[in-house]
């Protein structure tokens, strides 16, 4: 079986595997068979394999897929409703009323649809999503052929497709069960933020995940009001709570975390949660920096996300990434703070570790999933390419994606949606807009 013929042999210039760490291999084909990596060798000795397909990709870069660990789908169709305002009175006064009168399962199926479609020509082949009607978010990722892990939202009060919180869990718990063996997606708990939810119904849903082994997956520290509301209230930092409540741990991901001291580096080093890093939305929202460098150092996996389309405002995980490594040097005072190679590692293997999947994506690695991207790095802008990670992350844009493939299926053909009509899809999202904008 060792040596049976490929399905599809891919020979670009250059090939980033992320793991090992640092390295880029020069003139090396990458063979798929039966959706999964099977061969990386010298491009002389792929040849000699033999392939059903081989593509030749001069002056390509292949990555594994880029994998966006947090963001709210759906919420495209809020894309540029409430801009350039504080987080509270975004949420409070224009997102949370929008929810209430427009997100439904038909909004919800074509908002993510719509992040899907975009995302999907961004380069990304897996994203973490968050947000209500999970079970529709589930629907369109079956039919899209991506990969996702979609989460359970829980909040206190009463939200779209749950009157509270134990209404949320059951239905939770219903698709856990319908979505365990899908080989694509994975269903995680989504409980809001610490300031949303009660300890009581954090101690149920720390319960149901542990008995599942299903991720938690929360806004953690996003604003420096909601660490002064917590001591307030709980006597704790947000993130001890969490840790007194047991939820902190491998399966935790804490999405945001600008607000960051010692003690709080030292829960996250002890109970190895991840952290996941949205910094163009925290700088939309002027929510504060997270200290990827000093949390990097300290040992903690960080992940990176693009949130939601209505506060970042795009699904542009390589443009995020760029940001995170600018901004790091700048946090940490220090130009050689989240290297090229470290920020694009943050978007594929410590994204695929953060959500529990880095046995299956993340690197490209003989036996993983053929989640692949392939970058066409020949354009006026990327030349010359002496390091095309460095090319990759300071001098590219999305718009050099150009293939996706997600466990070896073709999603993107030079640009083209294979799966997904693109015309179809943004006449749509203009129907919404539409109502929207007249509400």
């Amino acid at each position: 079986m060792a040596d049976a013929a490929l399905d599809l042999l891919l020979l670009p210039t250059w090939l980033v595997p992320v793991e090992p760490a640092g390295v880029v291999l020069h003139d090396h084909g990458l063979g798929i068979r039966d959706g999964k990596i099977a061969l990386i060798a010298p491009c002389a000795e792929a040849l000699r394999r033999g392939a059903t397909e081989i593509r030749e990709l001069p002056g390509r870069l292949l990555t594994p897929g880029l994998v966006n660990a947090h963001g709210h789908a759906a919420m495209t169709l809020f894309r540029g409703l409430a801009d350039d305002l504080p987080l509270m009175t975004w949420l409070e006064k224009h997102i949370w009323p929008a929810e209430a009168k427009w997100v439904d399962e038909q909004f919800v199926q074509d908002g993510t649809e719509l992040a899907i479609a975009e995302q999907i020509k961004s380069g990304i082949s897996c994203f973490a999503d968050m947000y209500f009607f999970p079970e529709m978010a589930c629907e369109r990722v079956h039919a899209s052929g991506m990969r996702a892990q979609i989460s359970i939202p829980v909040l206190d009060f009463a939200i779209p497709g749950a009157r509270d919180a134990d209404e949320a869990l059951r239905k939770g718990v219903t698709l856990l069960d319908d979505m365990k063996h899908h080989p694509r997606i994975s269903v995680a708990f989504g409980p809001h933020a610490p300031y949303t939810v009660s300890d009581a119904n954090l101690e149920k849903l720390r319960i149901l995940a542990e008995e599942v082994d299903a991720g938690i997956h929360m806004h953690v520290h996003e604003t420096a009001f909601e660490v002064q509301q917590s001591l307030e209230h709980h006597g704790e930092r947000p993130l001890a709570r969490l840790n007194r409540l047991g939820l902190l741990g491998p399966r935790f991901q804490a999405v945001h975390m600008t607000q960051i001291d010692d003690e709080d580096i030292a829960l996250l080093v002890a109970t190895n949660s991840s952290v996941i890093h949205c910094p163009e939305s925290n700088l939309k929202l002027a929510s504060g920096f997270c200290p990827v460098e000093k949390l990097w150092q300290a040992g903690v996996n960080v992940a990176i996300g693009t949130d939601g389309a209505a506060s970042n405002n795009d699904l542009d995980l390589l443009g995020e990434t760029r940001t995170a490594a600018l901004l790091a040097k700048a946090v940490a005072g220090s130009a050689s703070a989240l290297d090229a190679h470290r920020a694009l590692r943050m978007a594929t293997l410590n994204g695929a570790r953060a959500l529990g999947l880095e046995g299956e994506i993340g690197s490209l690695e003989i036996g993983k999933a053929a989640d692949i991207v392939a970058f066409d790095l020949r354009g006026l802008a990327q030349q010359p390419v002496y390091d095309p990670v460095s090319q990759l992350i300071y001098a590219t844009s999305r718009h050099c994606v150009e293939h996706l493939w997600v466990a070896g299926k073709p999603l993107l053909e030079e640009g083209r949606l294979t799966r997904l009509d693109e015309e179809r899809i943004i006449a749509t999202t203009q129907q919404w807009g539409a109502k929207i904008r007249h509400r």
